[in-house]
Formats: C-alpha cells, structure tokens, sequence
C-alpha cells in the first residue's frame, strides 16, 4: 500500500509539535468509519536500547486469522518525549505498512489517538499519513480524567480532557482492568468501540494488538541474534 501523506522530519520537540498542530486540522474524527471492515490491521513497536522492530498484522476481521504480516527493524528517529511517541515509531511503521500487500479497512495503534495532550496522538497521525480509519487503543490513562466503568464486558465511561470527550474507557471482559479507545482518524468513538470490542473475544486486548506485540517482540530478538 502507498503511504499518502508526508512530511520534514522534526529535529527539535518544539518542531514536533508544530508539525502535530499543522495535520491535526486534516483529521476526520466524524467517521463513521468501516462498519463491517473485512481485513483489521494492528500495528506495534517493541524496543531494545535505541533499536526496535515495527510490525504491521493483518487479521480477518471476522476469523482473526493472520492474513498478512510484515516487521522491519531499525533505529528510533527521534528522542523519548511524552506526547511525541510517535516520531520515534512513524518512520518504521509507515515503512512496514508499505510492504503490505492487502490495504486494511481499519488500523488499531497500540496506543492513542485524539486522548493525547495536543489531541493528535499516534492512531491520529498514523491515520493522516495513510489515509486509512485508525484508532487507538491504550492499556493505561495517559490524559483526562474518568469514572470506573461497570465490571461487566462492554461497560464503559466517557474519558474526559478539558471538559472534552476524547475517548471511552472500555470494559473487553469482565472483572479485567479496561482499555482506553480514542479515535485516530476516519472513524467514531461509537464505531471505534464497537470494533474494538469485537476483536477482543478472549482477553483484554485486541486480537490485532496481541498479534502485532508478538511479531514486534519476535522480529527484535532475531535481528538481535537470539
């Protein structure tokens, strides 16, 4: 697939952030999104030093069978700054979804989308590059404020910043601590849920997040020899 979007790699986090404020005016957080997406894409980065492995798993949206899957190993392009993630990932994993052969109809990020201090989180960025719905799928708060939600699978609670909806707080199963889901890009909170929902029949995380952390995790230790 063809990354459709591109932009000056920043050097500086004042230059990051100018380049977060300048794409978020393309996001399209109305959506609706897929609503019946046939191929989910989950995309994560494991990390070793300044080393890491991007991976890209493509799964029947129905199945969750692996349909297409791709790594690519590399260095870190930008220093650790909180609100800044995705500079250090974006290159890798731009490059990684440009191998694939199948176009997703919808990414899930580990991480976040518009719950983000600037409201332009990775699944936002990711999704102005490609063009395709993101969303974000985070395993703690990162912004906001939220009321517990009920214990039961599919009980959530509306995550809250600046007196602002940017995301839900999402029970997958029951008793287990929840997610955290923002839009990214071409999709919404309603629809982002409800797919997230549905790619998590067993276990707190989506199925495509588990697939991608493994691939992520498994493509760092060969290229690292062991």
């Amino acid at each position: 697939m063809k990354i459709q979007l591109s932009h000056p790699w920043p050097e500086t986090a004042a230059e990051a952030e100018a380049v977060q404020d300048a794409l978020r005016a393309s996001l399209d957080l109305a959506g609706p999104g897929p609503r019946r997406p046939a191929a989910v894409a989950g995309v994560d980065v494991a990390y070793a030093g300044d080393r890491l492995a991007a991976a890209v798993v493509v799964l029947d949206a129905v199945t969750h069978r692996v349909v297409e899957q791709v790594a690519v190993t590399g260095r870190t392009a930008f220093e650790y700054v909180p609100g800044l993630l995705a500079f250090r990932e974006l290159p890798s994993l731009t490059e990684a979804l440009e191998r694939l052969t199948i176009v997703p109809d919808l990414v899930v990020c580990d991480g976040y989308g518009l719950a983000h201090p600037r409201r332009f989180g990775l699944a936002c960025h990711l999704g102005v590059l490609t063009g395709l719905p993101t969303v974000g799928v985070g395993k703690t708060a990162f912004v906001g404020s939220h009321r517990e939600p009920g214990r039961e699978r599919g009980a959530w609670s509306d995550l809250v910043l600046d007196g602002d909806v940017v995301g839900r707080v999402l029970r997958t199963q029951d008793g287990v601590k929840p997610v955290f889901v923002s839009t990214g890009h071409r999709i919404d909170l309603e629809t982002a849920c409800r797919h997230v929902l549905a790619l998590s029949p067993r276990y707190r995380l989506p199925e495509t997040t588990r697939a991608a952390d493994r691939l992520s995790r498994t493509a760092l230790r060969e290229a690292a020899g062991g």
